[in-house]
């Protein structure tokens, strides 16, 4: 474990230990999961030894978990999605408020994920040294799911609500 990489040292430390066959987890403040790559080339560490140490990346956030208690369903206003497929369902749920959640709406936290796997094609565009949107679009291209997609999906399961992952996510 590595608590963080805020600098060249400690992300250096990290990558050798990568090479040398070491499991190594660790924290790097970056807006989404793509934008790793340019950050850590941004702190000097060689694009190649990047593509070599790094097997995936993981962006999250956390939103707020809509209290279960007083959630009112509300009708799908589709002006906010940008979705592949239709939703399974007709309605979303908003925050209401009640003594339980202090009159918020919101009781809680959950995690919103997006996995960015590397693979042949992503250690190439780090090589290359490509921007963060270079190498999101080819990661998406393959199948990947931003944070705002896994965020719709906790839409549509009743766990938060659209204004709270408009307010945490960016447009993806």
């Amino acid at each position: 474990m590595v608590g963080e990489i805020r600098d060249r040292e400690t992300a250096e430390i990290a990558i050798n230990a990568s090479l040398t066959g070491h499991m190594v987890f660790s924290t790097l403040h970056t807006n989404d999961a793509a934008g790793a790559f340019p950050r850590l080339i941004d702190m000097g560490v060689e694009p190649f030894l990047i593509a070599s140490a790094v097997a995936g990346v993981m962006g999250q956030r956390l939103c707020r978990r809509l209290c279960q208690d007083c959630m009112k369903k509300v009708p799908i206003d589709m002006k906010y999605y940008n979705l592949d497929e239709p939703p399974a369902s007709e309605f979303v749920f908003e925050p209401c408020g009640c003594d339980k959640c202090t009159r918020t709406g919101y009781k809680g936290r959950r995690a919103l994920f997006e996995v960015l796997d590397v693979d042949e094609d992503i250690e190439g565009s780090i090589v290359r040294r490509e921007n963060a949107t270079q190498i999101r679009n080819l990661a998406l291209s393959k199948g990947m799911r931003t944070l705002r997609q896994d965020g719709w999906a906790k839409v549509f399961k009743g766990v938060t609500s659209v204004k709270e992952i408009m307010r945490v996510t960016e447009e993806s």
